[in-house]
């Protein structure tokens, strides 16, 4: 931060209003220093933010936050807009425990308006806000900026269908930073793209059609010819007018990191009486190589080396594993297809989409067709595995149930990223999928957390019929003490005849076993039942648990109606009558931190399981 000459001036965004462009120029160099160096310390979303400085410089310049209200979709290209808004000094703390949201946080500041973890929700949420500002006759502008990926999710269509019919003050920002949504033809079109964004143009445009209007007889006829007459040019240098046929007054394409451009076309979009759709390109991972170069590589990265762009982990980890053994699996059955949303490199299907293309879908950032779409597949007599993390299944619940369940289709669904995850935090962390999954009918769910038996669950349930689901954790392989060994079964017994059970699954069994073998040290014998299938709970293992008189269930997911909560009541229903208590996430959302802290805080880890029963 000794280098930050300006950025320790930015109090708020007050302070940048002042800057001339070229002082912003400096500015924004700094800002990309800072979030490099930051990002190769903590990890988090940088080639994202990189593509934005510009254009969240301009933001703040143009508009009064926090009265005029800006909303990022997907919140995780902040990073400019937190530096910016008060939060410099705390930016080195960036997704550390206790530190600053790698996401949009409203906790955090007034100048965060929603938590935007998920796709796609900009545009719903902003054209809320700015009807709100219509009724209650304020004045207040409501931004939001979507990137061309988030377009692939339907609700925001849902959103811009709804709100081009509207009055509202609403600018909705189109960062594109892929491939341009209305490909234009030659310089004249961009020359006039840059010239219908300059305030000067929406005046003279005003004045020109008030002037017209005010002509006895033929004025507003005129007026609305020449409207015409321009829209049928426009039409042929531009080849989409697809937002402005939803009642969007369509700005652009203009160049995302030409701040004199962008603070122009915003200036001019806040003339517009009505939504605007101001179509900005950008360049992800601007302002550093590697991140240009492979901005898919640099979206969401760990820790890594500044001056060669490398990162320290291992190759192999649970997604990694999920796709090559769904690669093998596929080589001999035709009938296998992938399909994630958006997520190929992340879920670990980059090897399959070059191996099998012809039974890879990427369908985009569009979890509820992913599903649904899979059950068609099954259908036709495909066997469709649709891979998602826990965090965005959520999304999926309606397909589920009547999309999937009902129509009994013979689908497998990877569940990446199960429990915590960690950094990423609130609006990421993979605790509410086993709740959902329970009230799904027809479903046989699978938690593995070694590799091997990750191997296993996912051959076996590809070969059979029905809907099932394997959620495993991130990261990697988790070592068990010497002596435990996960079978094939659909749960395992450890250390028999104890004075008092322990019940769980995932990784939490794990920490569990370690700490069996710390109380077998002070001669305290405590027995593990480890759930393989965790729906339906095996009936056999009831047998076994009915006659253990103290029995902790310990689980890394919400407690409501979760594995832990169907298990009471079984027992409740056997007529159990021993001690039993659940050990898991109380109901909460929880915030960034590490997943040992997380699992310490919420008493999962091997000590507080040993800590608990050393005294039986």
């Amino acid at each position: 931060m000794a280098n930050d000459k300006m950025l320790s001036e930015i109090k708020s965004p007050d302070d940048i209003k002042k800057l001339s462009y070229v002082q912003l120029g400096e500015l924004c160099a700094e800002i990309r220093n800072l979030m490099i160096s930051t990002v190769s310390e903590n990890g988090g979303h940088l080639s994202s933010n990189l593509g934005v400085v510009e254009l969240s410089v301009a933001l703040h310049k143009v508009f009064n936050s926090p009265n005029d209200k800006i909303i990022w979709d997907v919140g995780h290209q902040v990073y400019t807009h937190k530096i910016l808004t008060g939060r410099y000094e705390q930016f080195s703390s960036l997704r550390t425990e206790g530190g600053i949201s790698g996401f949009s946080s409203p906790e955090e500041s007034e100048h965060d308006i929603f938590y935007s973890g998920h796709s796609s929700t900009s545009v719903s949420s902003a054209f809320g806000i700015a009807m709100s500002n219509l009724i209650s006759g304020k004045k207040d502008y409501t931004v939001a900026v979507i990137g061309d990926g988030a377009l692939t999710g339907g609700l925001a269509y849902e959103a811009l269908n709804n709100a081009g019919r509207s009055k509202a003050r609403l600018i909705v920002i189109l960062n594109d930073n892929k491939m341009s949504i209305s490909e234009n033809v030659g310089g004249v079109a961009r020359y006039l793209a840059v010239i219908r964004s300059k305030p000067e143009y929406f005046r003279l445009k005003a004045k020109t059609e008030s002037t017209l209007n005010k002509i006895p007889l033929v004025g507003r006829l005129l007026a609305k010819e020449i409207f015409n007459i321009k829209t049928r040019i426009k039409n042929r240098m531009y080849k989409s007018t697809f937002f402005e046929d939803m009642g969007f007054r369509y700005m652009g394409p203009i160049d995302g990191h030409n701040l004199e451009q962008l603070s122009e076309a915003l200036d001019s979009a806040k003339l517009v009486n009505g939504p605007v759709l101001l179509h900005v390109n950008t360049i992800k991972g601007k302002g550093y190589d590697f991140a240009e170069k492979s901005p898919s590589e640099f979206h969401g990265i760990s820790k890594f080396n500044i001056d060669n762009g490398e990162t320290n982990l291992g190759t192999e980890n649970f997604s990694s594993v999920f796709g090559s053994k769904l690669c093998e699996t596929a080589e001999k059955d035709k009938s296998i297809c992938a399909v994630t949303a958006a997520m190929a490199l992340g879920t670990g299907l980059k090897e399959f989409s070059e191996q099998y293309p012809n039974r890879f879908f990427d369908v985009g950032i569009a979890e509820e067709h992913a599903i649904t779409f899979a059950s068609g597949l099954s259908k036709g007599g495909m066997k469709p595995v649709v891979a998602l993390y826990s965090t965005f299944l959520q999304r999926t619940y309606d397909q589920l149930i009547h999309d999937c369940s009902l129509q009994k289709a013979n689908m497998l669904i990877a569940v990446d990223r199960a429990g915590f995850v960690g950094e990423d935090g609130v609006t990421h962390q993979g605790l509410f999928d086993v709740p959902m999954l329970m009230s799904v009918p027809n479903i046989k769910i699978y938690s593995p957390f070694t590799f091997e038996r990750l191997n296993f669950d996912l051959e076996n349930t590809i070969k059979q019929e029905g809907l099932f689901a394997v959620r495993y954790p991130r990261g990697n392989d988790t070592v068990l003490p010497n002596g435990y060994k996960i079978s094939e079964k659909d749960f395992d017994l450890f250390n028999e005849n104890g004075a008092a059970l322990i019940v769980t699954y995932g990784r939490t069994s794990a920490e569990a076993m370690y700490a069996i073998e710390k109380l077998k040290t002070e001669n305290k014998n405590v027995s593990l039942l480890v759930l393989n299938c965790i729906k339906p709970i095996p009936k056999e293992a009831f047998n076994i648990v009915m006659t253990y008189k103290k029995i902790a269930f310990y689980e890394e997911s919400e407690k409501s109606c979760s594995v832990g909560t169907a298990f009471a009541e079984i027992l409740s229903e056997k007529g159990y009558c021993g001690k039993f208590e659940h050990i898991a996430v109380n109901n909460e959302f929880v915030p960034h931190a590490s997943v040992k802290a997380l699992m310490e805080k919420f008493k999962l880890d091997r000590e507080s399981i040993y800590e608990k029963f050393r005294r039986i």
